[in-house]
């Protein structure tokens, strides 16, 4: 079946592969042949998920120089990946969203008209593949029994994406047996990393493109994705799909996609509470979804770390599930003291890691990871590193790819395929100044003003410049699949439909806010769950707070300070809305503002209006 030696590559789609393809579904074949016929691959492979299959491809993985098998004693049926060094995190100025109208696109997307990048990237893909294995991949986000089932098909010529995938998605042959009997739609996701072998020509460890596209047609919900065999770039089950393209689903059918964790929280009288948080990328979303509370009498459990899609329930209340099967999580900084939720579950193996360390005997390290250095590492480039070396020993977006299953602390519910109620939604960034460590929003449309508003400073998840603040509203900046006016109108008209009474109440959270002298001003991690009892109090009516301009911030006597070097003074310091300051964040949210034109919501303008007068009176 090599296309080079004379085979006809539509006689090869027509007969072999549809005669021996594990499906009849029409739409499903149709596409897999013209793929086929535009990528030239040597061979296809029909994935069905099983665990000889993973074995089988790692094991080639391996050979191939790919992948680095970890020590089986403390890692086990475990890998480590290392990419060129050109293609080590989201290529945002090459993502797309190449909608019919422009204005469908927004400001905060790329865009290009659908009928020039179609013929761009088919361009790109005649023969990408040729010389690999062209795998096929049916996988569900979320539950295969849910009522409304998500599927989607990527088609790849990288084993280390279908290797990943099946830790990320739930893939193989019974989702597409359902797919199947069910003649379901499916979105069309294809990704080739844009490497083709010529005939005797030797593979590289880590095949890429200089040329990078990630690209999305939101009417006819497909993604292509050229050149990057990256997280995100290449798991395309992960923020094309389940963010960008879900997100125009959601709009179209009158619910959310959002780059969202979820926990479950126990307080002492055994009352559970759902939370959902939505923080840009390395800004602490995977600490707080595996949270270690250090207060006596309250539980956290995990429903997911990432993605959260929500749905009005039967009775008007806000109902959230994760459509992912695994952790995807940046490594730097998630380590034993700081998150022993996620150590304990990586140490339970079964994962592939991405440009971290490697240890001496086998295993992997990365920054934060142990609060002990260690003496002689390899770096993620291959290089001999020691703690006087002067770059880290992992890349800074390094990750961990880790099935969610292992998480001792996994609640029940994430198995549940109508998903939890939600109590609270967290909007969180990484301010060293201004932005209090919590505050209550006054009310669901104020909450939705705080979240359009959200800001952070960049960090290594998206390539570009570090440490320049910009805004990214519901964190969803770069996942955002439509005009992001638009967008904030789509959360407005939700909850349009839900009970009042159930609508979740939304908190604005900085953990990372600095004291005058440049420390934190707030311990975090583990002491992140005293800002969550504050929060269920507040719903529950229970805890003090001060009414500032922006919203509700704790008194200072009202968060639980119990076993902490910490005074009320601290938390007022903490949670202090200095006008100065806000009077530059006001002239800033007005420069944010001015990009939406005519999409932005008027109902948000209002907020703003209303925030500078009371601003005016606050001294």
């Amino acid at each position: 079946m090599n296309p080079r030696k004379g085979t006809v590559m539509g006689d090869l789609a027509q007969k072999p592969l549809l005669e021996k393809a594990p499906t009849t579904h029409a739409a499903l074949l149709a596409w897999v042949e013209e793929v086929a016929e535009l990528t030239q691959p040597d061979r296809i492979h029909w994935v069905d998920g099983s665990e000889e299959e993973y074995t089988r491809l790692t094991d080639e993985l391996v050979a191939a120089g790919t992948l680095t098998r970890l020590n089986p004693e403390t890692f086990p049926n475990s890998f480590a990946a290392f990419s060129d060094p050109a293609d080590v995190a989201r290529v945002e100025e090459q993502t797309y969203i190449c909608s019919e109208k422009e204005r469908d696109a927004g400001f905060t997307n790329n865009w290009m008209a659908p009928a020039e990048m179609k013929q761009k990237l088919r361009g790109l893909f005649a023969g990408s593949m040729r010389g690999r294995t062209m795998y096929v991949i049916p996988f569900v986000m979320g539950h295969l029994d849910a009522e409304d089932p998500k599927f989607g098909v990527e088609i790849t010529d990288s084993a280390y994406v279908v290797a990943s995938m099946r830790i990320m998605a739930n893939i193989g042959t019974e989702v597409l047996d359902k797919i199947t009997a069910t003649n379901a739609f499916f979105v069309p996701a294809l990704h080739s990393l844009g490497a083709p072998l010529e005939a005797g020509q030797a593979d590289v460890p880590w095949p890429c493109n200089p040329d990078k596209w990630i690209v999305h047609f939101p009417e006819e919900r497909s993604i292509w994705s050229f050149g990057s065999g990256y997280g995100g770039n290449a798991l395309l089950g992960k923020k094309c799909y389940a963010l960008r393209i879900a997100s125009v689903m959601a709009r179209d059918e009158g619910w959310l996609a959002e780059h969202m964790l979820i926990l479950k929280l126990t307080s002492p009288e055994k009352k559970n509470y759902y939370i959902s948080a939505a923080f840009p990328s390395a800004c602490g979303k995977t600490n707080l979804a595996l949270l270690d509370p250090t207060i006596d009498g309250w539980e956290v459990e995990t429903l997911g770390d990432d993605i959260t899609w929500m749905r009005i329930g039967k009775e008007g209340e806000l109902r959230a599930t994760n459509p992912e099967a695994g952790l995807f999580g940046v490594a730097p900084g998630t380590g034993w003291g700081t998150n022993p939720n996620a150590m304990r579950a990586i140490a339970k193996g079964h994962s592939i890691f991405t440009n971290v360390a490697l240890t001496d005997d086998g295993g992997v390290w990365w920054e934060g990871m142990t609060d002990e250095v260690p003496a002689h590492l390899t770096d993620w480039q291959g290089n001999s590193w020691t703690p006087d070396s002067d770059k880290p020993a992992a890349h800074p977006n390094s990750r961990f790819c880790t099935p969610i299953s292992q998480i001792d602390m996994l609640a029940e519910e994430y198995y549940s395929p109508e998903g939890v109620e939600l109590s609270a939604i967290l909007f969180g960034g990484r301010r060293k100044t201004t932005v209090p460590l919590v505050t209550q929003a006054r009310s669901w449309t104020n909450g939705i003003f705080m979240g359009s508003t959200l800001s952070s400073e960049t960090t290594a998840a998206a390539a570009g410049q570090v440490g320049v603040l910009r805004r990214d509203p519901m964190a969803m900046l770069p996942f955002i699949g439509y005009d992001a006016g638009d967008y904030l109108k789509h959360w407005i008209s939700v909850s349009g439909k839900a009970n009042p009474e159930r609508l979740p109440h939304i908190f604005l959270v900085n953990w990372f806010r600095r004291t005058a002298d440049g420390g934190f001003a707030w311990p975090g991690f583990g002491d992140n769950a005293r800002v969550l009892k504050w929060a269920i109090e507040r719903l529950e009516g229970k805890a003090d707070a001060v009414e500032t301009p922006i919203g509700f911030v704790p008194a200072g006597h009202s968060l639980d300070l119990t076993g902490l070097d910490l005074t009320h003074a601290h938390v007022e310091d903490a949670v202090r809305v200095d006008r100065e300051e806000w009077e530059a964040e006001l002239a800033s949210i007005e420069e944010w503002y001015a990009k939406f034109g005519d999409s932005l919501p008027e109902a948000l303008r209002a907020e703003l209006d209303a925030l500078k007068e009371r601003m005016a009176d606050h001294s």
